[in-house]
Formats: C-alpha cells, structure tokens, sequence
C-alpha cells in the first residue's frame, strides 16, 4: 500500500468525534496526524499519537499533511478552505459546502488551478436507509417515480448548545443543516430540478434562526418535496415514494451516528446494519404480479466516503463528492431562501 494519507481536522467537536476521527483512524489508508483543539486536547485521550495545534493557521502550515479536513462552522468554510488549498493541502469540507455559491465557485476553480483534491463530506449518502431507497429507484422497482417526500424531523424546543448554530447570521439555521442532506440526497437521486418552492420560518419560541423548511422541487413529470422541522414528536416515515408500479416507504434508521457517539469504532463486525424492524415497505408490481414485502437495509457505513477519498488522491479515481455536488445544493438553498421571501415559484 502506498505511504498513507496524513491527515488533519481543523476541530473535535461533535463531527470530529464522530464523522471523521474514527474512520480515519481505522482506515490503513490514512494517518490521523493532527488536529486543532485550544484547550481540552481531548483527542489524545482516544488518540494519544495525534499532534495538537492550537489553531488553523499553524495547522495548514504543517508540511507533513497531505490532506484538511474543514469540520468547523459553516460560516468558515470558504475561508479555511481557501487557506488550505492556498498552503497546497487537498481538503474536505463538511456540508454545506459554502454559504454562498460565489464562494463555492471560486473555491472550485481555486482546487482546479492548484491541482488538489477538494471533496464535500455528504455522509449522509452512506446512511442504509438513503442506499436502500437510491438501490429500489434503480433497479426500477416502483416504475415512473411521480412523487418523492423526504423528512429529516426532530423534537427540540430548547435551542442547541452549539451556539454557533443559534445565530442569525447568513450560513445557519436548519436549511443549511439539515436541508444540505436531503438535498445532497435528492439530487443525487433525481438530478437538479427545474424550478423549486420554498416555506422557510422560524418555530421554536424563542429561536432566531429557521427551525422549519418545506420545500417543493419541480421535474419533468416529478414531484420532490423535501420537509423538515424541529417540532415534530411522533415522526412520519423519512422516505415515501410512489411510481406508476408501486410505492415505498422506509424510516430513518441508520444507527452510525448513535454507535459513533457511544464510542464505538467503524471496524466491528458487521457495522451499520439495520434492525428488521426499520426495513422499508415495498408494494408493488414485478413481473405482472403483486409484491408486497419488506426490504432489507443493510449496511451504512461512512467509511465508504473515506475509501472513495483514498482511491481519489492515491489510485487516480473519481472524487466521491464533488464540488461541483456541493455548489448545486448551495444553489438549490438560496433558491428556497428567495421563494420563501418572495412567495413564489424560483427557476433554476
């Protein structure tokens, strides 16, 4: 195997712990070689080898590092990515991309004048409920698909404890979180839409920031409509299809990111398997005949990303996210943001 991939997190908060930290460390392709903590150095207590910067700046200047990964939040992304690719380093960037496209845009022809690597962490493509759903459109079980919803709800009054996320400043708000998933997903499902709709407000009491989204994305003869809200206790099914042969339903079900949390590494056996209970609902018709069954989910596992980042930078294979990925999700958000002010339908 080829020398592995020295690597670098810009934080350890709660995406460093668990969406990047443990995969990169399991994977004998990389090497977890440093990280930016100011204070607590909480990396070394599950990492003792890793090097701790006190900062970004210094973390960029390390000439050892081959690759950044830029987890901070979303209103640095452009920045921190900029400085990594200025100091030479091939970066990922956690969703979403940009909180602007003109920043994504120039971030991309910044990556292709340097020749580097830059990649968008959409980890939400290697979840097994999103893998199943993807796997029944293509393989064509459902036929014609007519009309897709997708939900990413939760049940939060309180606001969170990251306050970096309860400020009103342009980049935050449950659109740019949670709507960069179920966009990413979307699109790479379906592909850009024509037009979009979109109701964006604000819930919870005492919140400055979106905690409500519903948005509609317009195809040929296809209807997406991508939903999400802070306050919703008894949640709908988090992918509902329907085609001209049948339907199917499924929940969110991936368990990664709970496993992850309790500190559980990425290489135990049989990592990111659905319960039975979570399988999706297919009904519908194969070969003239009426199925109604549940799917298996199988596996999740955000690992795949990073293997796709791997045979990227060391086997000359295609990026697994691209820019190009992350702007047209930047595009589809400030598209929803000008229909919601403007009450009316925004063509792409």
């Amino acid at each position: 195997m080829s020398a592995p991939i020295k690597t670098g997190l810009c934080s350890y908060g709660h995406s460093g712990y668990a969406f990047h930290a443990p995969f990169i460390h399991v994977h004998p392709g990389f090497e977890l070689t440093a990280v930016v903590e100011r204070s607590k150095h909480l990396t070394q207590q599950r990492y003792p080898y890793v090097k701790i910067y006190p900062d970004v700046q210094s973390l960029f200047k390390d000439p050892n590092l081959e690759l950044i990964v830029v987890n901070t939040p979303n209103y640095t992304h452009y920045e921190y990515s900029k400085a990594a690719l200025m100091a030479g380093k091939n970066v990922i960037v956690e969703k979403p991309f940009t909180v602007t496209s003109a920043e994504g845009e120039e971030l991309i022809q910044l990556a292709a004048s340097k020749k580097l690597l830059l990649s968008v962490y959409q980890n939400r493509r290697y979840d097994s409920d999103y893998k199943i759903v993807k796997k029944v459109v293509d393989d064509g079980l459902l036929g014609d698909i007519l009309e897709v919803e997708f939900h990413y709800d939760r049940f939060k009054e309180e606001l969170s404890y990251k306050a970096h996320k309860e400020v009103a400043s342009k980049g935050t708000g449950g659109l740019y979180d949670l709507g960069s998933h179920l966009i990413d997903q979307a699109l790479t499902i379906f592909g850009m839409p024509k037009a979009v709709f979109g109701d964006v407000r604000i819930i919870r009491k005492d919140s400055v920031v979106d905690d409500y989204f519903e948005m509609l994305m317009y195809y040929d003869t296809l209807r997406v409509r991508l939903k999400s809200s802070y306050l919703v206790r008894e949640s709908l099914p988090a992918y509902i299809l329907h085609g001209r042969k049948g339907s199917f339903i499924k929940s969110k079900s991936d368990i990664q990111e709970a496993l992850l949390m309790k500190g559980v590494l990425p290489d135990t056996p049989d990592w990111g398997a659905e319960s039975p209970a979570e399988w999706g609902l297919l009904h519908t018709e194969i070969d003239g005949k009426t199925v109604k069954e549940y799917l298996p989910g199988g596996n999740g596992n955000y690992l795949d990303y990073y293997q796709g980042i791997y045979a990227a930078l060391r086997e000359n294979k295609p990026n697994p996210v691209t820019p190009e990925d992350g702007l047209n999700v930047v595009k589809v958000i400030e598209a929803v943001f000008k229909s919601s002010e403007e009450g009316r339908v925004i063509e792409l």
